[in-house]
């Protein structure tokens, strides 16, 4: 439904007014996230590919991913650094809960907001370089898909909050409908070795940060949001890898 889409893509960036979504449309949302990921890619990319800083792709790169902080309020950022960070309790269950809800930042967390960020200006820019733009603008789309594959994996793991409202909603059904729709998009946009290669990284990233949930005994929207993250370093990482 496109009220459901216009809740998604307000609640995950500024392209669309923000609103109190109800309990019960909230696990509808995490069905439309591969296309919000659609429609953030190509608002960013769109000015790059119409020529802004055209003879600097180093340039052009910092500002997609300023621009993509920008537009999702570093929502997904801040679940991977809060990831991290917990992660160094070496997977202690009770510890690692207690260092997620802490909403500072320690030193695991800045190196990971560090690590990827730099990987994503870096790989994006090896596609910027070659003017693959709308290959650049799928990167968003797979990410979101990543964020629903775990959600879908999670399921019987999930920690209440409002995470659970999103990770509810991750049926099998919906999980192959984001899976086809990556997988085409990425297609059209990145080539078919492209896609392929991304789809099997983020694969293995999301693997490791399933097991991390099992570990620990639950998962939630922190969970998510790194999911997010891994999935766009996953689309470059693949590029990078068949060009």
């Amino acid at each position: 439904m496109p009220r459901d889409f216009f809740d998604t893509l307000g609640f995950l960036t500024r392209l669309a007014p923000a609103r109190v979504i109800p309990d019960t449309a909230m696990n509808r949302c995490i069905r439309w996230m591969p296309v919000a990921g659609l429609v953030l890619g190509l608002v960013i990319a769109l000015p790059l590919r119409l020529g802004l800083f055209a003879d600097s792709p180093w340039i052009q790169a910092w500002l997609l991913v300023a621009a993509s902080i920008y537009l999702t309020r570093g929502l997904h950022m801040d679940g991977l650094a809060d990831v991290c960070d917990a992660v160094t309790t070496h997977a202690d269950p009770a510890r690692f809960w207690e260092v997620v809800k802490d909403s500072r930042t320690g030193a695991f967390g800045a190196m990971g907001l560090v690590m990827a960020l730099a990987g994503q200006v870096i790989l994006f820019h090896a596609m910027l370089a070659r003017g693959q733009y709308w290959a650049a603008a799928w990167a968003f789309v797979l990410g979101r898909a990543a964020a629903v594959w775990l959600a879908y994996h999670v399921r019987h793991l999930v920690r209440p909050g409002l995470g659970k409202l999103y990770i509810d909603g991750a049926t099998l059904g919906v999980a192959l409908i984001a899976t086809l729709f990556t997988f085409a998009a990425g297609w059209l946009m990145a080539g078919f070795a492209a896609t392929l290669a991304s789809t099997v990284i983020a694969t293995l990233l999301l693997l490791g940060l399933y097991r991390l949930a099992e570990r620990v005994g639950g998962a939630n929207g922190d969970f998510l949001g790194c999911a997010v993250i891994l999935g766009e370093l996953a689309a470059g990482l693949g590029f990078a890898l068949v060009m």
